[in-house]
């Protein structure tokens, strides 16, 4: 049997500090053994005993059976209350089944055959045999944030392997300190290749956000928490200013995640994964500002947390009371999803704001209109996307009546204002007048199920400009709480482009400062059957109608734009949309 992670003469080997939940996969059977008892602070001694479980004996809680038919149902939100109020106890056998079936729901990749994960590991090291000699873990890494969660010698070896084997199969990954923690926590309650299976969904998740993959990533993570802690834990931020009067919170929100994941006890961190692999990463964000809230609180009342004790680094102070959280992994939970104004939308606004603000390499000089270019490559075409540019250019109708190289400068310049991530992915052509006809039912049919997209327009004038647009135009559908359909969707990543005769880019006005701009200033895209609209407030910047035959385009200020033709009218002479395969 290949992989055996942890067995009982492995526990016998190694302190019982670092004795771990494990799975014998000769008996099948699940020993966990996450109960510590702290004989002091700086001393962790794992209690040893095989759990006995007596179905008899354990509360009323669900099934795994119960949540995934309700998973199998499309009822999300309804698993997403269980998974929050049922505390099941540490040592309950259900999470090596509900774990694996509720990251499993986020895999976009075809379901792995039988024998995927050793092949894979037999391809990375020659053998599927565990070598006793140390492997060097990938550069992703983060080796001063390795949590082994008192795994054993052989248990960290085993997660040494997997991260290893997720770091060949996802080359994309280039920075991600707490894969390797969530890979220990995940082998607390199943095999090497579940665990892997499970990393591989949430790795690979497109609806919901759970790993950071990239130094921006992180960097966009932290400074969302931070943004948001400054408006929700409003009391918290302005003690620790006052205490510490030239603290830079960077510092201490830098390392956030390690409040929790270095920080909190097993037993608590384990009722948080219960939540996080539904919910994804906002999960972390609610529990971070509790976290934030409670240390405010002992702050004032208990004299370990002075502000002398504390002022010299606070970072530290916060993971230090997070090992002696003063409430129940229930109560912790309670406290995160009570918090209110905190919807995914809002978060969503908030990263996505903090993103263009990070790697946007381009902005508009509003004085004299003209684009200041990048001294960065980032935005650079790669070789690969100089060949997608190629293939766009042999499709692109708006070519005619253009030289093909002031064709391909145009696309290259477009191409260069793209999203990094985005200019890696082939472009397709989804819709165009010329072939599919002039009517929004068509146009629909056809595009809105694909994010983002690409709309390019020519007049008759021979006008050339356009819109990237973040969301899918079936957004146009959904509908809030209230059942009520949404008169604007769309993120700030959305942005709007003339080509000919001027050539710029106009970005949302939120990406220029961390200022409150209104609703005005977010009114992205909107869409029914009677007309499509980009841009919104004190006018429209791009709006046409049902037949797709006439438009007009007006200043607004979702994005500081000027009429992107001069009569502000316009008549389209071709429409055409595009989108980018393996999104």
């Amino acid at each position: 049997m290949v992989g055996k992670v942890l067995g009982i003469k492995d526990l016998e080997q190694f302190s019982s500090r670092r004795s771990s939940v494990y799975v014998d996969p000769e008996c099948d059977k699940f020993f966990e053994l996450p109960l510590f008892i702290a004989a002091s602070s700086n001393d962790i001694t794992t209690k040893c005993q095989c759990w006995q479980f007596s179905p008899g004996k354990e509360p009323a809680l669900r099934s795994h059976t119960e949540i995934q038919q309700l998973l199998q149902q499309g009822k999300k939100r309804d698993v997403k209350n269980i998974l929050r109020e049922n505390s099941w106890p540490i040592n309950s056998p259900i999470r090596s089944q509900l774990w694996p079936t509720l990251c499993g729901q986020h895999q976009t990749k075809q379901q792995m055959l039988d024998g995927f994960y050793w092949e894979m590991v037999h391809q990375v090291f020659g053998t599927t045999e565990l070598s006793e000699k140390p492997i060097m873990l990938p550069a992703f890494v983060d080796a001063t944030h390795c949590l082994p969660y008192h795994l054993t010698s052989t248990g960290r070896a085993v997660a040494d392997r997997i991260v290893n084997v997720l770091g060949y199969d996802c080359p994309d990954i280039t920075y991600s300190p707490v894969l390797y923690p969530i890979t220990s926590i995940l082998l607390h309650f199943m095999s090497e290749e579940e665990a892997y299976i499970c990393l591989a969904g949430l790795v690979g998740s497109k609806e919901k956000v759970f790993i950071n993959q990239t130094k921006l990533q992180h960097e966009v993570t932290w400074k969302t928490v931070m943004q948001i802690a400054k408006k929700h834990t409003k009391s918290a931020i302005s003690y620790f200013q006052r205490i510490c009067p030239g603290l830079k919170l960077e510092r201490v929100f830098m390392d956030w995640c390690w409040w929790i994941l270095a920080g909190l006890p097993f037993q608590h961190l384990v009722r948080i994964m219960d939540c996080y692999f539904h919910e994804g990463i906002k999960v972390l964000y609610r529990v971070a500002l509790v976290i934030l809230n409670l240390f405010h609180k002992e702050c004032q009342s208990n004299n370990e947390w002075s502000p002398d004790n504390i002022k010299n680094d606070i970072g530290n102070a916060l993971i230090k009371f997070c090992k002696k959280i003063p409430v129940s992994p229930a109560k912790l939970l309670h406290a995160a999803f009570s918090i209110r104004g905190l919807s995914t939308q809002y978060i969503s606004r908030i990263f996505i704001k903090t993103e263009m603000l990070l790697k946007s390499r381009s902005v508009l000089n509003s004085g004299s209109k003209q684009l200041i270019k990048s001294r960065s490559s980032d935005n650079l075409p790669t070789s690969q996307s100089q060949v997608n540019i190629q293939m766009m250019s042999h499709t692109l109708t708006i070519r005619e009546k253009l030289h093909s190289e002031s064709c391909r400068n145009l696309l290259f310049t477009l191409w260069s204002w793209l999203p990094v991530r985005i200019t890696m992915y082939q472009p397709v052509l989804l819709y165009t007048t010329e072939e599919h006809g002039c009517s929004l039912t068509t146009f629909y049919v056809r595009v809105e199920q694909h994010e983002p997209t690409l709309l390019m327009i020519k007049t008759c004038n021979n006008e050339v400009f356009g819109a990237y647009c973040s969301s899918r135009w079936f957004e146009r559908n959904v509908k809030d709480d209230k059942g009520q359909r949404q008169a604007y969707f769309g993120t700030g990543e959305t942005f709007l482009f003339s080509l000919y005769p001027e050539r710029a880019k106009y970005p949302w006005v939120g990406i220029e400062g961390d200022k409150d701009l209104g609703h005005s200033s977010e009114l992205f895209m909107a869409a029914d059957s009677k007309m499509i609209t980009i841009g919104g407030g004190e006018g429209q910047a791009i709006w046409m109608d049902e037949n797709i035959r006439f438009g007009k385009t007006d200043s607004c200020k979702t994005f500081n734009n000027p009429p992107l033709c001069p009569s502000g009218d316009f008549e389209i002479r071709v429409l055409e949309v595009y989108g980018f395969v393996g999104i």
